[in-house]
């Protein structure tokens, strides 16, 4: 096996089921494919600024979506993801976005949890 196929065969690029706490005991749970080079490429070009902040918001609004495969979020939302949210709630979220978590990829209309938000 080639050293190209051992790499692309040893990931799952299906979709993944994401979570952040919120504050108030409830957890917010999304969907996304793994990030690649490639996206993460476009988003610094349709970012207005180099911050690593606002190309991270782009990849959010890209990446997240609901159970049916609905984005959470629009570009509109940046400002508000940026102005009315606490610091760390928004981190946690492009945490999610920006790391790779081995795992399987899960169907996200037969998961059990798949609403965008729960209660504990």
């Amino acid at each position: 096996m080639r050293d190209i196929e051992r790499l692309t065969s040893a990931v799952n690029m299906g979709i993944h089921r994401r979570k952040v706490d919120l504050p108030d005991g409830s957890e917010f749970v999304f969907y996304m494919t793994p990030l690649t080079l490639a996206e993460r490429a476009k988003a610094k070009e349709a970012s207005t600024s180099s911050d690593g902040n606002d190309i991270a918001l782009q990849l959010l609004v890209k990446k997240a979506c609901d159970e049916n495969g609905e984005r959470c979020f629009t570009p509109g939302d940046v400002a508000t993801l940026r102005n009315q949210l606490p610091s760390d709630v928004v981190e946690a979220l492009l945490m999610q976005v920006l790391t790779y978590e081995p795992g399987a990829a899960v169907d996200p209309k037969q998961s059990s949890s798949s609403s965008r938000k729960t209660a504990s």
